[in-house]
């Protein structure tokens, strides 16, 4: 059973492919739901406009022409011939009432002859339109007096505009259209228009994920390239530090060796200024070995292993003791110690060490290693001059501030705490 699902999921979420796509998503969602609800208005703008537009085109051509002398008076005999000659071609498509007020709010004809003659109080708009003419659309309030044979049927839209009678008399001309119709109308209007924003936005989400995609897939392609450099070179520069190394151990450093032991042997024969230039010669010659054995360190450590680990910091540290500083160099139990840890510890712990020895004026240093929890825990502190963080151009310290990004990869921590006259102290913490 895989149980890399989580670190997966993780690994998904933190890639900005997903990370675009999940933004983007959002994005659309918005802009859809804004692009709706402001087409929503248009359109029901549009639909209304498309209904006063057959009310003004129903009260010109169909019912002005029609209107009799007298109906405005209320006439009997002009109310039936409007009927029988208008009526019909009235109440066509999505009209379902017609009403005509005069100026006093007697309904003068409607298809429903029960309103004939009853009078209502118009509002300021209807007398508006009624005397200056233009038209007005609005959701019928069937609680009013006037819509009660509306009651418990479908909502309504009525709609006035104005008509003149033969005897030059304006009348307000009202029909009524089913809500439903004209949301209906509504949806038709803006169905197009949703299917072409919806589209062209999922098209560019698309086209920009994929393109996004495979940018990243060239970046991390690179990244993979350059890093797989970085480490030939690595071990390109490890391999020849590791040849000089043992070239110099092989052969120098024994040279230097066999002389030296040479030297105090033939001492021993020789009478005393002479005994003492050999014995001087001698000691000069094992000094330079310790130095030489220090840079063989340097420049190429051992095996680091938690077993190597104190003699390597040992010698790492002679050069320090050999220029007059007190050296301190302690090792706890380690317990298990991975070799890219063990490593880590040996290169912080050098970059600190030649700090200290070029910078600190330092008379005393330690260098402590131990096992906190499952940390691994590097101490180097001195007692030099020290300087303030704050204020140090990062190329000054550019080893350790190089180190930092190798401790995170590993899961750890560096820091590096100081003040003018307060030494120095360097900490490394990595998980083991």
């Amino acid at each position: 059973m895989s149980t890399q699902g989580p670190g997966a999921a993780r690994r998904v979420l933190r890639s900005p492919v997903a990370v675009f796509l999940v933004v983007g998503l959002v994005a659309l969602a918005a802009i859809v739901v804004g692009a709706r609800v402001l087409a929503s208005r248009a359109a029901h703008e549009e639909a209304l406009s498309d209904a006063r537009a057959t009310t003004r085109l129903l009260a010109r051509s169909v019912a002005e022409p029609a209107i009799p002398a007298g109906l405005a008076a209320g006439r009997p005999g002009a109310v039936d011939r409007f009927d029988r000659t208008a009526t019909e071609r009235l109440l066509v498509g999505d009209v379902r009432r017609v009403k005509i007020w005069s100026a006093d709010g007697t309904i003068v004809y409607s298809d429903d002859v029960r309103l004939i003659g009853e009078t209502f109080a118009l509002d300021g708009e209807e007398l508006e339109i009624l005397r200056g003419g233009g038209s007005d659309a609005e959701v019928s309030e069937l609680d009013e007096p006037e819509n009660r044979y509306e009651r418990g049927g479908p909502e309504l839209v009525e709609v006035y505009t104005q008509v003149v009678t033969p005897e030059g008399e304006p009348l307000l001309f009202e029909a009524y259209y089913t809500l439903a119709r004209i949301q209906d109308r509504q949806a038709e209007v803006i169905a197009p228009f949703q299917r072409i924003t919806v589209g062209a936005l999922v098209l560019l989400v698309a086209v920009a994920t994929t393109l996004l995609w495979l940018l990243n897939r060239r970046v991390r392609r690179a990244a993979a390239e350059r890093e797989r450099l970085l480490r030939g070179a690595a071990s390109a520069s490890a391999a020849e530090r590791r040849r000089i190394a043992r070239d110099l151990h092989d052969g120098v450093v024994q040279d230097i060796a066999g002389s030296a032991f040479a030297l105090s042997a033939l001492a021993r024969d020789q009478p005393e200024p002479t005994r003492r230039t050999l014995l001087d010669t001698a000691g000069s010659l094992r000094g330079s070995l310790r130095s030489l054995r220090s840079l063989l360190v340097e420049i190429h450590p051992p095996d680091l292993t938690a077993a190597t680990l104190p003699a390597a910091l040992d010698d790492l540290c002679a050069p320090v003791a050999a220029a007059g500083v007190e050296v301190d160099v302690r090792v706890g139990d380690l317990g298990e110690v991975h070799e890219e840890d063990a490593a880590l510890v040996w290169r912080v712990a050098q970059e600190a060490v030649r700090n200290t020895l070029r910078h600190a004026r330092a008379t005393t240093m330690t260098v402590d290693v131990r096992r906190e929890g499952s940390a691994l825990v590097l101490t180097v502190e001195d007692d030099g001059v020290g300087f303030d963080p704050g204020s140090v151009d990062a190329t000054a310290h550019y080893g350790l501030r190089g180190l930092e990004s190798l401790v995170r990869d590993r899961g750890g921590s560096l820091t590096i705490r100081s003040a003018p006259g307060a030494g120095t102290t360097t900490r490394l913490e990595t998980r083991s």
